[in-house]
């Protein structure tokens, strides 16, 4: 163990669907799952309800301006404030109602629209009370009038726990106010035609949704002094069980010849093998089908394991199949990456490669090596990563571990989450290549790339296992539209 770490809906069967993908050809099979419920279950699944976002658009008709009805100084004059007369903004209330449905119906969010456009104190004073009636996860107001940020800012602050404000470039006059862009506990957005942005903020609303309604599972020797709780700020609740009773699950697995066809056939996925033997690929899917009967049995969405000291236990191959089909998997017991693992799943619909940093300070260079890294990096259904298979670095018996190659020249971050800190951290960076051992060490998997504008690479250190993932600065930003939405500390280059 190692000391530094003391201290749309996805469904129980939705998970189970994802598992017999071929991608992960060895994932499931009847015979495991049946002799889980056979157990029973210790516990039911969490209950998982769809994030609820109220839409609300601002601005004046055009006839309401024409005569000097607007609720604005400007009336007398009947003067068309920024944006001005010609924003045609009824017709750009069509096409971000038509985007804003698109990004709902992909990701999972059920939306209510407000009916018409909104531009007198007595509509605002409506929407808050209505939303105050209905409790929506989050409120979604998008501004098209330089004068009703003041309402924006009502609305945004008085409805819902979190809040998204679009207003458009060209719909402010001067600096953009400052209530907004300042605020604590909603994501301001100041932008031309910005659709991947809302998009972000909306992928913070489910990922805070989701968290909220999700289970992980600590598997230790030490239950007594973990016990259950729920994380204060991500509301995860978190069920410790002893490793024994993992021990006993994967004791129970007899290799047969579905499960020995099962491992081979992993095995011919990978482009060589390096001084691990058939024995322990089998023992790789005993242990896979072990992680898969307790996440049934404790109803989980997520696992870590004290896995260093499980000798021909270790369940690298199954974290790393598991991470790449979304379902997250932390090593070493370590709830910080774990966590960090979940919030990368909701937010990017991605896996994330928890691993532990090293730094080349003569080319100033970041480094990131370990065990559990899927080969499906960019979602279940992108391309996979070439993979070697090799030993765990640390201990024998020799049992296998993915040597997954990394893209030179892509996009990466690195994340993480800093429990009881409300801290998140976030750099955003570009592979180098993926070294080979020796000359470095390390771990299985080994990943170097340069962090964007970092003078010091050592500065980024955020403690062991950030989790590493594929992505561009667009897609760092949904971790920034998280901090700001839920009131964390962002740290980092985004």
């Amino acid at each position: 163990m190692c000391e530094s770490c003391e201290g749309s809906r996805l469904g129980r069967r939705e998970f189970m669907a994802l598992n017999s993908a071929l991608g992960a050809s060895v994932l499931m099979s009847g015979a495991p799952v049946a002799a889980a419920s056979e157990a029973g279950p210790a516990m039911q699944p969490l209950g998982k309800q769809r994030p609820r976002v109220l839409v609300a658009f601002l601005y004046p008709p055009a006839d309401v301006v024409n005569e000097g009805q607007m609720e604005d100084s400007w009336a007398p004059n009947h003067w068309f404030t920024w944006p001005g007369n010609q924003f045609e903004p009824e017709a750009q209330q069509q096409k971000f109602t038509a985007k804003i449905r698109e990004m709902g119906q992909s990701l999972g969010i059920d939306l209510e629209f407000a009916p018409g456009a909104i531009y007198q104190q007595a509509k605002v004073d409506e929407f808050i009370a209505h939303a105050k009636q209905t409790g929506p996860d989050a409120v979604l107001i998008v501004n098209f009038w330089n004068t009703l940020s003041k309402a924006a800012y009502q609305m945004a602050t008085e409805s819902a726990p979190t809040a998204i404000v679009y207003h458009s470039v060209g719909s402010n006059h001067q600096l953009p106010p400052e209530s907004l862009r300042k605020a604590e506990g909603l994501y301001y957005i100041h932008s031309i035609e910005n659709f991947a942005e809302i998009e972000r903020g909306l992928r913070a609303v489910r990922a805070k949704k989701m968290l909220a309604q999700s289970r992980m599972l600590r598997v230790s020797g030490r239950v007594d002094s973990l016990g259950q709780s729920h994380e204060s700020t991500l509301g995860v609740e978190i069920v410790a069980v002893p490793a024994d009773e993992l021990n006993a699950l994967f004791d129970a697995i007899h290799p047969d010849d579905a499960l020995r066809q099962q491992a081979m056939e992993f095995k011919k996925q990978a482009t060589g093998v390096t001084d691990v033997t058939d024995e322990y690929f089998v023992d790789a899917m005993r242990a896979h089908r072990a992680v898969q009967q307790i996440v049934e049995r404790y109803g989980a969405d997520a696992i870590t394991i004290e896995c260093l000291m499980l000798k021909h236990r270790k369940p690298c191959i199954s974290f790393a199949l598991h991470n790449g089909n979304l379902f997250p998997c932390g090593c070493e017991n370590h709830v910080d990456p774990t966590l960090t693992l979940m919030l990368g799943r909701w937010l990017l619909d991605r896996a994330g490669f928890q691993h532990n940093p090293e730094f080349d300070t003569s080319e100033n260079l970041y480094f990131g090596a370990h065990c559990t890294c899927a080969p499906k990096l960019h979602g279940p259904q992108g391309p996979s990563n070439a993979f070697a298979v090799r030993p765990f670095f640390h201990q024998l018996p020799k049992t296998p571990a993915l040597d997954v190659q990394w893209t030179p020249g892509e996009p990466v971050m690195v994340a993480k989450y800093l429990t009881g800190k409300d801290t998140l951290t976030c750099w955003t960076g570009t592979v180098i290549d993926s070294p080979a051992s020796p000359p470095t060490g390390g771990c299985a998997t080994r990943v170097l790339m340069s962090i964007d504008g970092a003078a010091d690479v050592c500065d980024i250190y955020a403690g062991p296992h950030p989790v590493l993932y594929c992505g561009d600065r667009g897609d760092a930003r949904c971790f920034k539209a998280f901090a700001k939405m839920y009131r964390l500390t962002l740290i980092g280059n985004v």
